[in-house]
């Protein structure tokens, strides 16, 4: 016998070897079960909603009951891993059960989707219109009209007029769910705000109007125009009006002035003998303020106005037709004229 052939493997090697294999078999065992707990879990799409106060532990426990995860520990242990535990944020995520672990948790750590409503207000439309409106969309509608009714959310309309009427640019709004109903208000004030340009100031100032002035205006050309093509026509023949020192004869004026709509005008109820703030027939130059809200084309028809005829001649009056077209003259005997052949 040789001295190798006497040596023998001493029995920690034999030791250590188990050991190794038996740890070796536990990690490819973790391995396996972690694997197939990342896999997608299948359930349907869900959306998930973080509050505040919402922790990980529960938004995975969450996930794990709408089989958006196979595991909650398993979703929790990939964002630690990743330093990304603490990156959920208030608002909405968009999930689904065929998404990995992996594809969740980084949904999760990047920016939720911020729950709105949607809110559309027509160009035109008046103050008190507008609260059914909000209200459906899930807003307060009493503490809507209350704030349209502080016109100290405008600089232009405060110590003016009792409330935001032609300040609130009418628009589809995608507000937040939850905003206060003044914060949803002054966001519409000062969108129309961003009307007021520079440049667009120093077009109505050389014309002879203040801002306030412009918008009222413009809330007329808004409620007289059939389209915004014919609005600097109807722009052009009111700024000549005032010019030349012409009651401006506007219907629309009369019917808010009396708080009625247009269809609810009746002249032979004496409507258009009425004298109000707002008439424009029995009072000379601007009604005393806005009777609408004007959307953008009627707002830049005043300050780019067309107040020539095709002759040349300076428009003063129109109608519109029953032929559905906008009839202009400059002299009032064309004008009945036109007024016995198109209506």
């Amino acid at each position: 016998m040789t001295r190798l052939e006497g040596r023998r493997t001493p029995l920690w090697v034999w030791l250590l070897l188990a050991l190794v294999v038996v740890l070796l078999l536990a990690a490819l065992a973790a391995f396996l079960y972690l694997r197939g707990l990342t896999q997608p879990a299948g359930g349907s799409a869900y959306t998930l909603e973080v509050k505040p106060g919402d922790t990980l532990p529960r938004v995975a426990r969450t996930l794990e009951e709408h089989r958006i995860v196979k595991n909650a520990d398993a979703l929790r242990f990939v964002m630690r891993r990743n330093g990304t535990a603490g990156s959920l944020k208030e608002g909405l995520y968009d999930l689904t059960g065929q998404m990995n672990v992996y594809q969740v948790a980084d949904k999760l750590a990047g920016p939720a989707r911020i729950p709105t409503v949607s809110v559309t207000i027509p160009e035109g439309w008046r103050i008190k219109d507008m609260p059914p409106v909000f209200g459906k969309a899930g807003f307060d509608a009493a503490a809507v009209r209350a704030a349209l009714n502080d016109a100290s959310l405008s600089p232009y309309a405060a110590g003016k007029q009792k409330n935001l009427e032609g300040f609130v640019f009418p628009a589809t709004y995608e507000f937040r769910v939850g905003e206060t109903p003044r914060d949803a208000v002054k966001e519409m004030v000062d969108r129309m705000g961003q009307e007021f340009t520079p440049e667009n100031v120093a077009k109505a100032k050389a014309l002879g109007l203040g801002v306030r002035d412009w918008v009222t205006l413009a809330s007329m050309v808004q409620a007289e125009a059939a389209n915004d093509g014919e609005m600097p026509v109807i722009a052009g023949v009111f700024l000549n009006r005032l010019r030349d020192g012409i009651a401006l004869g506007s219907d629309p004026t009369v019917a808010y002035g009396l708080g009625k709509d247009l269809p609810d005008l009746d002249r032979s109820a004496g409507d258009f003998t009425k004298d109000t703030p707002y008439s424009t027939y029995t009072r000379m130059g601007l009604p005393a303020g806005p009777i609408n809200n004007p959307g953008q084309a009627a707002l830049l028809s005043v300050v780019n106005a067309k107040r020539q005829m095709a002759d040349g001649r300076d428009a003063l009056y129109f109608l519109h037709g029953l032929d559905g077209k906008i009839y202009v003259n400059h002299d009032y005997a064309a004008h009945l004229q036109d007024v016995a052949r198109h209506r």
